[in-house]
């Protein structure tokens, strides 16, 4: 599978484009923030929040309107300046998981959806989840949701994750909660710290 750097390098327009796409769903009344009311749910109130992945802060913004300190890194410049202009009461910073270290620890939740895993580079999914674990508090979660079919089977993920030092606490196939199993297409991950 395409990273996203390989994506954008040969679409320049994509990032505009999948900031257009939500801005879409958004305008038809489509629901875009569940994956940040479960997060927000999971939260105490002015917690400390990373957004690992964060596009153009459609979660870290929805996050951050709800109280929180939110961080937000992305690879992408052009996805940065968007939440940047859309959310300016959080910080959003551009960043690879992959190569850059969390310029923040102790997040107290770090949450990263919309496949921001399938689009890792295979040889940047353990230095990403090192990131992730060393950014995350002692007694934080982390909680992580990809679909199937981007390269990263789901048990190779899950045995890479616990290799860092991420303990399994639950998995849902779905940010609805939905239980996870055998067959599931769609996988979120909530981990602990070791």
């Amino acid at each position: 599978m395409a990273t996203w750097k390989e994506i954008t390098s040969n679409n320049p327009a994509h990032s505009e484009n999948y900031a257009q796409r939500w801005r879409d769903m958004k305008d038809a009344g489509e629901d875009i923030y569940g994956e940040a009311r479960l997060i927000d749910a999971m939260a105490q109130r002015g917690s400390k929040i990373l957004d690992a992945g964060c596009g153009q802060g459609r979660i870290g913004g929805y996050l951050a309107n709800q109280g929180h300190h939110v961080l937000g890194v992305d690879i992408d410049p052009i996805l940065i300046n968007h939440a940047r202009t859309e959310n300016p009461q959080a910080q959003w910073i551009v960043g690879d998981l992959s190569t850059d270290p969390i310029p923040d620890d102790n997040f107290d939740l770090i949450v990263s959806a919309g496949n921001v895993m399938g689009f890792l580079a295979p040889e940047g999914r353990t230095p990403a989840l090192k990131n992730l674990h060393n950014a995350l508090s002692t007694t934080g979660r982390a909680v992580i949701g990809y679909g199937a079919g981007r390269g990263w089977a789901f048990g190779d993920f899950l045995t890479q994750a616990e290799e860092v030092g991420l303990e399994l606490e639950n998995a849902f196939e779905s940010w609805e909660l939905h239980p996870f199993t055998p067959d599931s297409t769609f996988l979120v991950a909530v981990f602990t710290k070791k």
